[in-house]
């Protein structure tokens, strides 16, 4: 007896290259702009960060519209609206929505605190003035030279994951199929942010670390950026692994 492959399941299976593709372009676009010849070291990898997670939102979103909704002959309402919110992670997607305030947050700090660098260039790096010795200024800070890019790509994937996620929403289909896609979705939102996030703190980090009179601010800033690392780095993880092994792909 010959196997035949249904046409769901192909869809599924499509599903899963598009997501595949998505991070290997990723990877490769990422891999290119990080080995760009540039007179700043830290742009290329911010460029980098950035174009691995808007491919990685772009090959979930695309996975998602090459499976059409099914549409059945009957269609049945159900008592109680259908919201987005029952439909992600529920311990996931509050983590994702509050590292996504800490990176506005910090991006915000940054933006108001930085100052030129050693070349005159704006945004870019943090004057630090010691009670001996002259004025540094420390790059790369994440002033509004690195954030621009960052706040660009994080409003795009922000705006286009919440419109796909209200779109599974109210769409037809079983409640595991959206539940499924909704997870997907949220984990490619994940993995932008969270990129992001440890991109920033890694910045400020650098900057601390190199600064010799951070004194207490110094204390307080690394009480902040060690925890929402560690945190950055498990959703990263998790989002990735969401991304990779879709619960809706089934070989049975």
């Amino acid at each position: 007896m010959i196997d035949t492959v249904t046409p769901d399941r192909l869809l599924a299976r499509a599903d899963l290259c598009a997501r595949w593709a998505g991070l290997a372009l990723g990877v490769a676009v990422a891999q290119g702009l990080a080995t760009m010849d540039s007179d700043d070291m830290a742009m290329p990898f911010v460029s980098a960060v950035t174009a691995f997670g808007l491919c990685a939102v772009g090959g979930v979103l695309l996975g998602d519209s090459l499976t059409p909704a099914p549409q059945d002959r009957v269609r049945t309402a159900a008592l109680s609206p259908r919201r987005v919110r029952n439909h992600v992670p529920p311990r996931m997607a509050p983590l994702l929505v509050f590292q996504t305030a800490c990176l506005a947050v910090l991006l915000v700090i940054g933006a108001a605190a930085a100052d030129a660098d050693g070349a005159g260039r704006t945004g870019r790096a943090l004057a630090v003035t010691c009670a001996i010795g002259p004025t540094r200024h420390l790059t790369p800070w994440p002033g509004l030279y690195y954030a621009a890019p960052v706040l660009v790509s994080l409003t795009l994937g922000t705006a286009a994951c919440a419109w796909s996620l209200r779109r599974i929403a109210h769409r037809p289909g079983d409640n595991l199929s959206r539940h499924d896609r909704s997870w997907a979705i949220t984990a490619a939102w994940g993995l932008l942010v969270s990129s992001q996030l440890l991109l920033v703190l890694g910045m400020i980090g650098r900057v601390l670390f190199y600064s010799r009179c951070a004194g207490m601010l110094g204390n307080f800033a690394a009480l902040v950026i060690y925890p929402l690392g560690l945190l950055s780095l498990f959703t990263l993880g998790w989002s990735v692994f969401t991304i990779v092994v879709p619960r809706a792909v089934d070989d049975e």
